[in-house]
């Protein structure tokens, strides 16, 4: 049986990497020109990042509709990139989870790492740092963009990760990744679902702690407009206090408000929305 193509050039290749060094003198993706000086000062801005080599985001900016706009330059759409964040940010998030929540088997941690990592996450990342000003699309791209596609944000910032990591190394690549996107991460998770006292249930049994108790401390108003305020604790210790028309509404806010201060406390947060 004849070996399939793609299988030899593995094979192939793999007696080449012990040999394989990475020149920071010789870019594998040359500036092509796309951003101005401003916009380049705008994007580190954006990112909370020194651009060494720009050729690099320009590249992991750059969406597969964009060379049918653009045919003078020889461009290569952001797919490449893409490939290598997603797998720079596993990494990452996978080792955060590792040492931050050493009582977790492999079942929990994937949890929580699919919770983190996602199309959605990562969208509501690349918007909270506003790559969609910086994108390189094609008319109908674009429109799609504004419609809500979030493949093309979620992409993007994969590929911006990859590019951080060949212009700086992966030290930096890291501490953009658990300084700047963990705390966007961390809050997509609250928003995007609001059942919070089971992600609060499920983030502090994580911890090997027990459920949280909810209790009602003041009602207020007639019997049939009462106004309810409950606090939860963790441990004995009062987390947030909530109010609402009903009990359960009440245990909710109570429930939003303490996953701030337990996400602080496993150092996710710290108040200034970095992690500590």
């Amino acid at each position: 049986m004849k070996t399939p193509v793609i299988v030899q050039q593995i094979y192939e290749n793999f007696f080449r990497l012990p040999t394989f060094k990475r020149n920071p003198k010789k870019p594998h993706f040359p500036n092509l020109g796309l951003m101005s000086k401003s916009k380049k000062l705008e994007l580190e801005q954006s990112l909370g990042i020194k651009i060494d080599h720009l050729g690099y985001f320009e590249q992991a900016l750059t969406h597969r509709s964009y060379l049918q706009v653009n045919t003078e330059l020889h461009l290569i759409a952001n797919e490449r990139l893409e490939f290598l964040g997603d797998a720079i940010l596993g990494m990452v998030i996978a080792e955060y989870l590792f040492y931050h929540y050493e009582q977790d088997h492999e079942g929990e941690l994937t949890k929580m790492r699919s919770w983190l990592v996602n199309k959605k996450s990562l969208a509501h990342c690349a918007r909270s740092l506003h790559l969609e000003r910086f994108l390189l699309l094609s008319f109908s791209a674009d429109q799609s963009l504004q419609k809500g596609n979030e493949t093309i944000l979620a992409d993007a910032m994969e590929s911006i990760i990859a590019a951080i990591y060949l212009d700086s190394g992966l030290q930096d690549a890291r501490e953009f990744i658990l300084e700047r996107l963990v705390p966007l991460l961390t809050n997509e998770i609250i928003m995007k679902d609001s059942n919070f006292k089971s992600i609060l249930l499920e983030l502090v049994q994580s911890q090997g702690k027990e459920a949280p108790k909810y209790s009602v401390i003041d009602s207020t108003g007639p019997d049939h407009e009462k106004e309810f305020l409950v606090a939860v604790f963790v441990t004995g210790q009062e987390m947030g206090r909530g109010s609402g028309k009903s009990k359960k509404q009440a245990e909710q806010a109570a429930a939003h408000q303490a996953l701030e201060s337990v996400l602080r406390e496993h150092s996710m947060l710290d108040d200034n929305g970095k992690e500590t």
